[in-house]
């Protein structure tokens, strides 16, 4: 089985409440359920929150909500520790892990990274987008002259749940999927929050 799981907390420090806060028109948290909900490959998608109007817009949304106990709802709680949680609720061959803070996905983006999953045997896998940043210092190279970095991003995680429930979030077979810079925002702050609200509103304006 294939289950998709989003973690959505409520104690978000760098934007507060940011799950639930609109964006171009709807929850953020909601724009990842539609994105699960969309696919065609997950056979079960949940919600794991400890908070009662987190769970409240998830199922608004259409997704399930697996409750989430306080300890694992706190700043040092991981992802994965979340994720293992879940499984251990839910039994599953292969887990995908959609956070809310990654609004941005083009339609079949999930099923995309799962597909790829499948075809390379990676026992893990993770979105990446291309960065073309350095370090300040004494060469100052030309963008063309720069080989770019394959940065992590958060938008799709592709998981054996074998590793999840070793504790291991990277296996002995990862794998990438590249996608876009704009897929690539991760909201961590209110300038993150606001760049997002403009792709969104761009690409899919609000009826």
């Amino acid at each position: 089985m294939i289950l998709g799981v989003t973690p959505a907390r409520g104690g978000s420090k760098g934007v507060p409440r940011k799950n639930i806060r609109l964006v171009s028109g709807k929850p953020l948290l909601t724009w990842t359920v539609e994105a699960a909900r969309s696919s065609k490959l997950l056979d079960r998608y949940v919600v794991s929150t400890e908070d009662a109007e987190i769970a409240e817009v998830a199922r608004a949304a259409g997704a399930e909500v697996a409750e989430r106990p306080p300890e694992l709802a706190t700043d040092d709680a991981s992802t994965l520790a979340v994720v293992r949680h879940t499984v251990g609720l839910i039994d599953a061959d292969i887990v995908v892990v959609l956070q809310p803070t990654s609004p941005i996905r083009r339609p079949g983006l999930v099923d995309l990274c799962v597909g790829h999953f499948a075809a390379t045997g990676a026992d893990s896998l993770g979105t990446v987008h291309r960065d073309y940043s350095y370090e300040y210092g004494a060469t100052m190279p030309r963008r063309q002259e720069i080989r770019p970095r394959l940065v992590d991003n958060g938008n799709v995680y592709v998981l054996s749940a074998t590793l999840v429930r070793a504790g291991r979030w990277i296996g002995e077979h990862p794998q990438t999927f590249e996608i876009t810079r704009e897929e690539g925002v991760e909201i961590d702050d209110e300038f993150d929050l606001w760049l997002a609200q403009q792709i969104l509103a761009h690409r899919w304006p609000a009826t």
